[in-house]
């Protein structure tokens, strides 16, 4: 008897579709841990004076990257690996404040303002 619906055709089916289900979660398993296992590097991001950079540089290896105050008074380091790091502000290529010992945390980003209020920018940038 070769009928829709008799059990061993019903076994059948519900055993391709766990084995189905098996490969689906498999690679879906896979892509998830392939996703984490990239999260290596961080980000240093933050508000300064428009018109001004930012230059963060890794205490360890000296490696870093110097990005612009964007016309908000936002800036963004990404993709920065994980460890220590000086921000310093900068007008001009001329060093303005500094933040000491920033850590740098993979898949985190950490804030570093510069408040010119504060370290009144061009009182400083002007001495030096």
């Amino acid at each position: 008897m070769n009928n829709i619906l008799s059990p061993r055709s019903v076994l059948r089916r519900i055993a391709r579709c766990l084995a189905l289900a098996g490969v689906i979660g498999a690679f879906a398993v896979a892509g998830i841990s392939t996703a984490s296992a990239q999260a290596t590097a961080g980000a240093v991001f933050g508000k300064a004076p428009v018109g001004y950079s930012i230059a963060v540089r890794s205490d360890s290896t000296g490696a870093g990257r110097t990005v612009k105050v964007d016309s908000s008074g936002r800036y963004s380091a990404r993709e920065l690996p994980t460890g220590t790091y000086t921000v310093t502000l900068k007008q001009s290529d001329q060093a303005v404040a500094k933040h000491l010992n920033v850590p740098v945390i993979a898949g985190r980003g950490i804030e570093v303002d510069f408040n010119c209020s504060e370290i009144k920018c061009n009182e400083v940038a002007n001495k030096q």
